[in-house]
């Protein structure tokens, strides 16, 4: 049983609407406006399904018109006849409206009043129908099969004697096959004739089909002709006969022969090839028009088909008809490709291209665009919003919004091991200090050998470089550290009961590097999070990443959410990515990151001094990632 099912156009305007289940009107909101904000927004139309809290929702794109169509059930069932629903509803909407969509554009949308209840009824009716009516599969009988059609004799072989089927396929090499098809020399009285010999008996071979025939005509049309060409290209004696040159034409006042003075056959150096007559096959005349290079047949087909050329040309220039899935498949698959060259992940590649072909299906293109600069701004549109999420972090309003509730502002650190968690630490502390915050640094690396020693060495440096007496005496950034082989999560509790009472603005808490397959490393990560719960979880991933970057950010996300005791658990909030400044134009990690998680990436490594630390241009990123 349906939940609902809605018509909405893109810009938001609710034209039709559909209850199965009774509660208040508005009960389909939440879930429609999430598919919006989680999918629709964030280009992730790969997939026609979402699903919300306890229901499924099942959705569909008109981009003629800017429809969109909404189904949603109950995730434990399993309604077969949803998707027949969705198409056949799609249809008769599209063929009810048409002229007031087309007359009246948007007006016809805002002023128009859409009855479906009626015919949206009787699809579901017969969407069910067709569901229960589906025949089960019966099994053949054996008279029914092709083994009760073999007799007792064909079975049966005799010692010394050849199987029949063997020798049958042997043949002679002067012999020709059985129902081989024959191609007569055409010349211009007498058209071009196919033969085929008599067929074998009907219950030794089946009779060929039309496009099996066809494909067979040109297969043995193309052998005899282009050996033909491959002889007499090979002759000696032909390259002694022809000439560089056009010959002149001798006149001889003399001379009275009118087979002389006949030049109604066209020769071309010495050659009496005779271009196909209109009275032949049209498919064996269309191929023929291929391998035949005299003047009269070239002039022929450059007439016959220039004008369709230039209309075809511009048939492909001005937006006459909507797009297609074929249309667009090549142009998709090449800018796959080239998406994977530069780094993005094979699966999320593949999603974004069938998301763009979702969006633009049913399109009508403009006036002299092509489908590649289409499909291409298209795309170049989906990553600029992939890399524009949800959530924008604004790390400096947030750590005032906590000044004024007088607490710290807590940021944790995680990720793989060797990704520059401490190096990027010590950044973010510069230009946080830069902007007249101090920072309290939590050295909650309790494992690695030297990671204490690292934080302490960057905390020197950064008090060097702002001393207290350029602050009012007051020091900027100083290290809480307890030694190695000690509890992280106590540590972090610790650092952060200090910093509130000693006054400090910014609490950043780095964690052990770990892989994402370590459990005990990650269910020590969730307690992290879980027990002393930071304003903000940020991701330390390498741009140097292709597909690793999906695998790592789902497993943290993960084992942060099966970790953890919480009933809404805490997930990653941001991304700083690293060593930017190494991968020229292959800038597809950020994509990749980004779309997995819908989370913004808030910091960018460039470098290895304290000042390399980047806010990512969205814009500038798709240029370098689009660039050929």
């Amino acid at each position: 049983m349906l939940d609902f099912f809605t018509i909405f156009s893109k810009g938001g305007l609710v034209l039709w609407c559909f209850q199965g289940v009774r509660g208040p009107a508005a009960a389909c909101t939440a879930p429609v406006n999430a598919l919006i904000r989680s999918v629709l927004l964030q280009e992730k139309g790969g997939s026609n399904s979402y699903t919300h809290e306890a229901l499924t929702l099942k959705y569909k794109l008109d981009n003629q018109f800017e429809l969109v169509f909404v189904v949603g059930f109950q995730k434990i069932l399993t309604l077969t006849y949803v998707d027949k629903l969705i198409d056949d509803v799609h249809k008769e909407f599209r063929d009810k409206y048409r002229n007031e969509f087309q007359q009246n554009g948007t007006l016809g949308i805002l002023n128009g009043t859409f009855d479906f209840q009626e015919d949206f009824l009787r699809l579901l009716r017969d969407a069910e129908e067709s569901s229960k009516a589906r025949a089960p599969i019966i099994m053949k009988t054996f008279e029914q099969s092709e083994k009760s059609k073999k007799t007792v004799k064909t079975l049966i072989e005799t010692k010394g004697e050849k199987p029949k089927e063997k020798t049958k396929n042997k043949k002679n090499k002067g012999s020709k096959k059985e129902g081989e098809w024959v191609f007569q020399q055409a010349t211009p009285k007498a058209p071009l004739v196919v033969k085929q010999d008599q067929p074998v008996a009907a219950g030794d071979k089946e009779e060929p089909s039309k496009d099996e025939i066809l494909q067979k005509n040109r297969e043995e049309f193309f052998r005899k002709h282009m050996k033909g060409g491959e002889k007499s290209n090979r002759s000696p004696k032909q390259d002694t006969q022809k000439d560089k040159g056009k010959k002149p034409r001798v006149w001889d006042a003399g001379n009275s022969n009118a087979k002389v003075l006949d030049y109604s056959n066209s020769t071309t150096n010495g050659n009496t090839d005779t271009c196909p007559m209109e009275e032949y096959d049209p498919d064996m005349v269309r191929w023929r028009r291929y391998l035949c290079f005299d003047s009269v047949g070239s002039l022929r087909s450059a007439k016959k088909g220039g004008l369709g050329g230039m209309f075809g040309m511009l048939k492909g220039l001005v937006g006459s008809k909507s797009l297609t899935r074929d249309d667009m498949e090549p142009v998709l698959e090449k800018m796959k490709d080239h998406l994977i060259a530069k780094n993005v992940a094979a699966e999320i590649a593949v999603q974004l291209c069938e998301s763009v072909a979702k969006k633009l299906e049913g399109k009508v293109m403009g006036t002299f665009t092509t489908v590649t600069s289409t499909v291409k701004q298209a795309l170049q549109e989906s990553l600029v919003q992939i890399l524009q999420p949800q959530r924008r972090v604004d790390v400096l309003r947030d750590v005032m919004e906590a000044q004024r509730h007088r607490r710290p502002y807590v940021i944790t650190f995680c990720g793989v091991n060797g990704v520059g968690k401490s190096t990027n630490l010590a950044k973010i502390s510069f230009w946080l200090i830069e902007n007249k915050f101090s920072v309290l640094i939590a050295a909650c690396d309790t494992f690695r050998a030297g990671a204490v020693e690292q934080l302490r060495t960057h905390t020197r440096r950064l008090n060097a470089l702002h001393p207290p007496e350029h602050h009012s005496g007051r020091t900027m950034v100083q290290l809480y550290e307890k030694g190695y082989g000690k509890d992280a999560a106590g540590i972090a509790m610790e650092a952060i009961s200090y910093a509130r009472n000693q006054g400090f603005d910014v609490v950043l808490v780095d964690t052990a590097g770990r892989m994402q397959d370590n459990a005990p490393l990650m269910t020590a990560l969730a307690k992290l999070i879980a027990v002393n719960a930071p304003d903000l979880v940020l991701f330390v991933g390498e741009a140097l990443v292709g597909n690793e970057a999906v695998d790592q950010l789902v497993k943290f996300n993960k084992a942060l959410a099966d970790h953890s005791m919480a009933q809404s658990p805490r997930l990653i909030d941001g991304i700083v990515l690293t060593k930017f400044d190494t991968i020229d134009d292959k800038v597809g990690a950020a994509i990749s990151m980004t779309y997995i998680t819908s989370k913004p990436i808030v910091f960018v490594g460039t470098g290895q001094t304290y000042c390399d630390l980047r806010s990512l241009n969205a814009k500038a990123v798709v240029a370098a990632l689009m660039k050929a």
